[in-house]
């Protein structure tokens, strides 16, 4: 998957079958964004299915507002759809009954709102949404083939540099930017270390070091002469 660097805005979806509801809420959201001097993206949406159709291309949202009932796909179950992709994104649903607040336990919903949606309230909860995000773990953001994704410094294994391009290895899967290893190096926090000029390791990873060589899980990676004693240090103070 080839990739580029994405955005640092928070992005926000509105996502509501009624267009006034659309526009009041967007409303009250710029006008937290441009008090509290948030950098915001906001995006509106008529659907569900109009929501999910650009999220398979760009999943890297930060607060979501989601009608609870809205036609075809209700916003409980695509709260769950975002969910499967294990997107940490602030969830806060918005309804006009009372009996649907039990289903959002299980995805993790940050709060309720009751229409009609007082202009206080939901910027109460925007700025605890906010604080949240601002104590969440660090994250790069990527562009892969036209799609958006926000990797998790926790789940970064290594790097690998190739010429002009890095390959990220995740948990789960491997991505291919044009970047150059010592730029990228400089994005992320110091729990990564570079091994070797092609390697950028996280300590967090690492199951065996040796004179020559680091191992993460199984995959051996060479160790630079006289690196030995300062990643040993530095994987000492991070673990």
């Amino acid at each position: 998957i080839v990739c580029k660097q994405g955005s640092d805005k928070m992005q926000i979806a509105i996502c509501d079958d009624e267009q006034n509801q659309i526009e009041y809420i967007t409303s009250i959201v710029a006008s937290w964004s441009a008090h509290e001097g948030h950098g915001c993206e906001i995006r509106t949406f008529a659907s569900a299915e109009a929501f999910l159709f650009e999220y398979e291309e760009d999943k890297a949202y930060d607060i979501l507002l989601l009608d609870v009932e809205m036609k075809n796909m209700n916003g409980i179950e695509l709260a769950k759809r975002i969910r499967k992709d294990n997107n940490r994104a602030e969830i806060i649903f918005i309804t006009s009954h009372f009996e649907f607040v039990g289903e959002g336990y299980e995805v993790d919903a940050l709060h309720y709102l009751i229409k009609p949606i007082s202009v206080e309230k939901l910027t109460q909860v925007l700025t605890k949404a906010a604080e949240k995000l601002s104590v969440e773990p660090p994250s790069v953001v990527i562009s892969c083939e036209g799609e958006t994704v926000k990797l998790y410094e926790s789940d970064i294994l290594y790097v690998e540099s190739f010429l002009h391009y890095i390959v990220i290895h995740t948990k789960d899967n491997e991505y291919k930017i044009k970047e150059n290893i010592s730029v990228f190096e400089n994005k992320v926090s110091d729990v990564f270390y570079r091994i070797h000029r092609s390697y950028l390791v996280s300590l967090k990873y690492i199951t065996r070091i040796s004179r020559t060589s680091v191992n993460i899980g199984n995959t051996e990676l060479p160790l630079s002469r006289g690196k030995y004693d300062n990643i040993n240090r530095a994987f000492i103070e991070h673990n």
